[in-house]
């Protein structure tokens, strides 16, 4: 059966695929700011808009309502590296607001911020994968992965029902067919 962290791990594939490209990017020493723009469109929209939003809106609640805390223990962890990743992605945003008025040392700034994220997500996710949705796969029944599942569907299509990953992942695609090969 699909269960819902089998759904979180599948986008967990194309976020890291998106961190291995930022990876990249930190390595250069004038970076195109378009890309940089679509990076950061990438992580708002796909990585935190969408996989967070199931998260925080769906499967947390979930989580909570077969005994995990929102307070301490895994769930709390994440719900706080979530915060903590918006952070460093508003350093982003506010660098390439900087480096486009000119200010090239600005660059440092938004690599540092990137570098931060790259960090965080790579652990974060290794922990969502290896212990919190271990731990959820034993408490989530076959209904309510069939509910969150449901739940699911309807944050990953947008108001005109076509899937909304598709076009992020083809511009995760096209991000790695610039940066590496």
């Amino acid at each position: 059966m699909n269960s819902a962290t089998k759904n979180l791990e599948n986008d967990h594939v194309y976020i890291l695929r998106l961190i291995d490209v930022m990876e990249k990017i930190t390595g250069i020493n004038r970076p195109d700011i378009g890309n940089l723009e679509t990076v950061v469109n990438l992580i708002k929209n796909y990585a935190d808009g969408m996989h967070h939003a199931k998260e925080e809106n769906l499967f947390f609640p979930m989580l909570a309502k077969k005994g995990f805390s929102l307070q301490q223990g895994p769930v709390a962890v994440m719900l706080q590296e979530h915060t903590q990743g918006r952070k460093f992605v508003s350093g982003i945003v506010e660098g390439i607001r900087k480096y486009k008025e000119g200010d090239e040392n600005a660059v440092q700034e938004i690599f540092g911020n990137m570098k931060g994220y790259i960090s965080l997500l790579r652990n974060h996710i290794a922990k969502e994968n290896n212990i919190l949705f271990r731990m959820a796969d034993k408490v989530l029944n076959d209904n309510d992965n069939h509910i969150l599942l449901n739940e699911f569907s309807k944050v990953e299509k947008g108001k005109s029902g076509e899937i909304l990953s598709d076009s992020w992942i083809r511009s995760i695609e096209n991000l790695e067919d610039l940066y590496m090969h």
